[in-house]
């Protein structure tokens, strides 16, 4: 009944939620877990559940060294569960209801600095073959646009606008955004559109809708931009471990420095929530102080 109850759960996401598939993926993993934590303590029913079972999950998650994120990320899975189930009558009661999130400490978003963007940047422009014009067009649209990279990847050719200026961007539950692209990353797409995708293209016609492909001519997956990524900052002499999601958070930290008010940024990046994209006021903060900390006289 466990397996039947998440199974609907997951069902539930996809179709009248429209979730991500990676979110989906997410939860199904973690409930997957707790699932067989009911299991193996002799629950077989959804209703059998109380709160003290939850509340040994979670310690028992917690002595197996998982952090307080983690932790967190397994109480808002179960919460929404439980929520579906008592909304599907499939359990008469919400054992969830007073269930309180571990308390997180928020991380500061790792950014690059302007200047190591620039480093990125310019090294990405040697190289006049099909998959460097592809390499620097993708990069410079991750920063210029601050796209997630599965919005990134899941692009097609028919929602990029080069004439207006734009891309349209399908993210999360299937929410359709407008970003601005800059002279710039417009001037490098155009490129990528006139003298590398149809080459590349020509190895796999069938991917005719997507907008960035690999060598074989297939749609590029998120894996294969985090490697190259990595590889293009090692080679740039950049030191920092980043990931495609660094430059998103550039992207936004970059205009709060430059003047850009929190609502458009949020619009920009698809924040459904406005304390979502709150967190980088904290980041230019300090920034602000650590310039003070450095040069004031008297700091």
């Amino acid at each position: 009944m466990m397996e039947e109850a998440l199974k609907d759960y997951l069902h539930y996401l996809r179709v009248e939620k429209q979730l991500a598939n990676n979110t989906i993926c997410s939860y199904e993993r973690d409930l997957k877990k707790y699932i067989a934590f009911m299991t193996k303590i002799g629950l077989t029913h959804p209703s059998q559940i109380e709160k003290l079972h939850i509340l040994r999950f979670i310690e028992q998650m917690r002595s197996e060294g998982k952090s307080d994120k983690t932790c967190a990320r397994y109480v808002s899975a179960i919460r929404t569960f439980h929520m579906f189930l008592f909304q599907d009558a499939v359990v008469f009661a919400n054992v969830t209801e007073n269930l309180i999130l571990p308390k997180v400490k928020k991380k500061l978003p790792k950014v690059l600095s302007v200047q190591e963007v620039d480093m990125l940047l310019d090294y990405l422009e040697q190289g006049a073959d099909i998959v460097s014009i592809r390499n620097r067009a993708m990069i410079e649209l991750l920063y210029a646009t601050g796209m997630r990279v599965t919005e990134l990847i899941n692009l097609n050719v028919d929602q990029v606008h080069l004439t207006m200026g734009f891309i349209r961007c399908i993210g999360k539950g299937n929410k359709e955004r407008m970003i601005p692209i800059g002279q710039l990353a417009n001037e490098r797409l155009s490129d990528y559109l006139q003298k590398s995708r149809p080459e590349l293209l020509k190895k796999s016609p069938k991917n005719s809708d997507a907008l960035f492909l690999n060598q074989r001519g297939n749609r590029l997956t998120r894996q294969g931009i985090w490697k190259l990524l990595n590889e293009f900052v090692q080679a740039a002499g950049i030191t920092k471990m980043i990931s495609p999601h660094t430059l998103r958070h550039s992207f936004a930290t970059h205009l709060l420095e430059n003047g850009a008010d929190l609502r458009s940024v949020q619009e920009l990046l698809g924040h459904a929530d406005l304390s979502t994209t709150q967190i980088y006021t904290h980041v230019t903060k300090k920034k602000m102080t650590d310039v003070y900390k450095k040069f004031h006289p008297r700091a």
